[in-house]
């Protein structure tokens, strides 16, 4: 019985308070409702799902192309289109670019081009490559260009891995297994013209009408002249002038006009002519440092270089330039003038950035990807902040590409 008493008289200290609390409940409700109705006086309109939005066939100046390589989950890689000028509602849109890939925006049509890589079981199974065609305004996919052989190269994205030759007519994708090769792409007739094995080489730099050049692993660029039937019809190669060993240069230039530029790690700007059959020599400038640095000011980021279209050269800086902070990112963007052959202005950063991009407006905006996948957005001109787009937009930015 002792037991029993127990038992019942815990059951009953447990249980009361919670019958007096629920006994209170009815006695709330109503107040809660008129509080409720106070505050909403009109039910919210009935919302239709699915709700979606077309966007323009060109893209305005005053959007960017951000391509997120999302690590945290690589087969989930995407490409946000985004309004950096908007007070809100910036994301415009997304399309996947899934495992490693690469996406291009074509200029003479309403369509965007990723380079994809599948497998059969999201992580394993049989691998696919493709070329998956978007549709601009409503990014639904158009179709697919199957990629022979398995071999399109995986890494941290590059833009220089997936370019455009042929007045946007035809693809290059850059091969690497590790055998170096590039696969020429038909966009309009949906096929694949041909392989061409670059031993030793890696990326591609669209070269005249048809063809693209590509930087070597013994200090030279090598150029390819395609025929009409995409096929080699000539190569040129130039005598060694990259300092692997000792300077050698990042692999994303900046093209503005007629004119790119490349920088190599320690802050040497070379650029070239790629307009005609073989590339042109445009020279050398170094951008000097400045006081303060740490041991020295150098090139830091991943996409570290952009320009506008006055000419100007803009270049993501470190002061802690050392062996290997190359990746790192920067504190300063520092714009040169390639005519005066010097840096012009600096533009010292709100938070430290890992990629850039200058849009194409008459007076320019300066984009800056965080390693935190903030976007901060910049006045080019007075390298006053303007804004901050928070990580709603993107896990990991690594490239942007800005419009048209």
């Amino acid at each position: 019985m002792q037991d029993a008493t127990v038992r019942r008289g815990t059951r009953r200290d447990h249980f009361r308070p919670g019958a007096r609390l629920l006994g209170l409940i009815p006695g709330l409700i109503p107040g809660l409702a008129l509080a409720a109705a106070g505050n909403f006086p009109e039910p919210l309109p009935t919302e239709p799902m699915p709700a979606t939005n077309t966007l323009p066939a060109q893209y305005p100046e005053n959007w960017v192309l951000l391509h997120d390589l999302n690590f945290n989950s690589l087969p989930d890689g995407r490409a946000a289109v985004v309004d950096f000028t908007a007070p809100d509602n910036n994301l415009k849109g997304v399309v996947p670019v899934t495992q490693f890939g690469n996406i291009l925006a074509a200029s003479t049509r309403a369509e965007l081009y990723s380079s994809e890589t599948y497998h059969a079981r999201l992580g394993r199974g049989e691998r696919t490559d493709v070329i998956t065609i978007w549709d601009k305004a409503t990014l639904e996919p158009k179709g697919e260009i199957v990629l022979p052989g398995g071999k399109r190269g995986q890494f941290v994205t590059i833009k220089n891995s997936f370019q455009f030759t042929n007045a946007e007519k035809w693809a290059l994708v850059f091969n690497f297994t590790p055998a170096a090769s590039v696969t020429v792409v038909d966009l309009e007739g949906r096929k694949v013209l041909g392989e061409i094995e670059i031993p030793g080489c890696s990326m591609v730099y669209p070269t005249g009408l048809r063809g693209f050049s590509t930087l070597c692993a013994d200090g030279t660029l090598t150029t390819i002249r395609l025929g009409e039937d995409g096929q080699v019809a000539g190569t040129e190669t130039t005598p060694p002038f990259n300092d692997i060993d000792h300077d050698p240069m990042f692999m994303m230039p900046a093209t503005t006009g007629k004119s790119t530029w490349f920088v190599t790690f320690k802050g040497t700007l070379r650029g070239f002519d790629f307009s005609g059959a073989t590339p042109r020599g445009l020279g050398t400038f170094a951008l000097g440092t400045a006081p303060g640095a740490a041991p020295e000011w150098r090139p830091g980021g991943w996409q570290v270089t952009a320009a506008d279209r006055s000419g100007l050269v803009y270049v993501l800086m470190s002061p802690n330039g050392v062996e290997g902070s190359h990746k790192s990112g920067g504190t300063e963007v520092w714009v040169a003038d390639p005519a005066k052959k010097g840096v012009v202005r600096r533009i010292a950063l709100a938070a430290p950035g890992l990629s850039i991009e200058v849009s194409h407006q008459a007076q320019p905006t300066l984009l800056v990807a965080r390693p935190d996948g903030v976007l901060d957005v910049y006045d080019a001109a007075t390298g006053k902040l303007q804004r901050t787009l928070g990580g709603a937009i993107a896990f990991n930015p690594m490239t942007l590409t800005a419009f048209p």
